[in-house]
């Protein structure tokens, strides 16, 4: 267990830390009020990110950065305390997908069948495929047709660039109020402060570190990952997650499910190269699947049960 952190315990360098527009103690995870809120909060951290430089020009500036991280870490930790840990799943995609694409719709349906049977969705928190994944927590328990007037309120603005993104969202959350015990996991990064953090993910833990942050969007799903079609950042987190399972770092493996098999056979094709791999040796217990049903995604993670015990990362 990670200790509370007090701002007193790093004596001279308190006052700094007092003038940073960020809560450097903070004990909760963030909301979307607390960024998007009248303070303008997220965008003001993120401009005093870009203006201290993405690399920290001072020990005192990576200093203030690292404790606002490990706090973040620390209210994850008791976020996720006491939670079936083969009962959280990440989606993994791409930030360009737009809100009129059918895989976002896809996405969207896969995650609010899976948080109905319990799952805690996670992403990284971003607009795409992230985005599609915490729209489908947020719409848990609703019917299909109120489904559809959500998706069609946001196709006013399909792209995380159009400047009524974050206002379609919050008229979304405004006409379907979310239902209590749904919630689900955004793990956004300033590293990528372009893209706005989703206001669908009822809880967000929003990192200064992005190496930190992805290795927990990976770490965390104990019960499986799906990867839906992405560009750089998404084929890295192929090869991550990989590594964990060929180690058996966490004890097991977990499935990888590829949804789109044009994309993960033809388009880019790391579907046939692990199924070689693996064939080779090169890489051992990968639970591999290719697929374009979302029932099939569904089942898959439902009868998933794993040969060893979860060990907490």
């Amino acid at each position: 267990m990670l200790e509370p952190f007090n701002k007193e315990d790093i004596g001279g360098t308190a006052l700094y830390l007092d003038l940073v527009p960020y809560d450097i103690g903070r004990k909760t995870l963030y909301t979307a009020e607390d960024l998007y809120g009248p303070d303008n909060y997220d965008a003001r951290v993120y401009e005093c990110y870009l203006h201290k430089g993405k690399h920290a020009c001072s020990t005192r500036e990576l200093m203030a950065r690292s404790m606002h991280d490990y706090c973040i870490r620390k209210a994850v930790e008791d976020f996720m305390q006491d939670r079936d840990l083969l009962k959280t799943v990440s989606v993994m995609g791409g930030h360009g997908l737009l809100r009129t694409d059918e895989q976002f719709r896809h996405i969207v349906f896969i995650s609010k069948r899976l948080t109905e049977e319990g799952f805690l969705m996670i992403s990284g928190g971003g607009p795409g495929a992230m985005e599609a994944t915490h729209l489908g927590a947020w719409m848990a328990g609703r019917n299909d047709n109120e489904v559809e007037q959500a998706l069609k309120m946001l196709a006013a603005a399909p792209s995380f660039k159009d400047e009524m993104w974050v206002r379609t969202a919050m008229e979304v959350r405004q006409r379907f109020p979310q239902n209590d015990g749904y919630e689900s996991l955004g793990v956004p990064t300033w590293l990528y402060g372009h893209e706005p953090a989703t206001p669908f993910a009822t809880h967000i833990a929003k990192y200064f570190d992005n190496s930190i942050r992805e290795d927990f969007i990976l770490t965390a799903a104990y019960g499986g990952i799906i990867f839906t079609p992405g560009s750089a950042g998404t084929l890295q987190e192929v090869f991550q997650e990989a590594v964990q399972n060929h180690y058996l770092s966490f004890g097991f493996a977990s499935p990888m499910i590829f949804f789109g098999s044009q994309f993960w056979q033809n388009e880019v094709p790391i579907y046939p190269l692990l199924e070689h791999l693996m064939a080779n040796g090169r890489y051992k217990n990968l639970l591999l699947s290719l697929t374009d049903s979302r029932e099939e995604v569904v089942k898959t993670l439902l009868d998933f049960k794993p040969a060893g015990s979860p060990q907490k990362a």
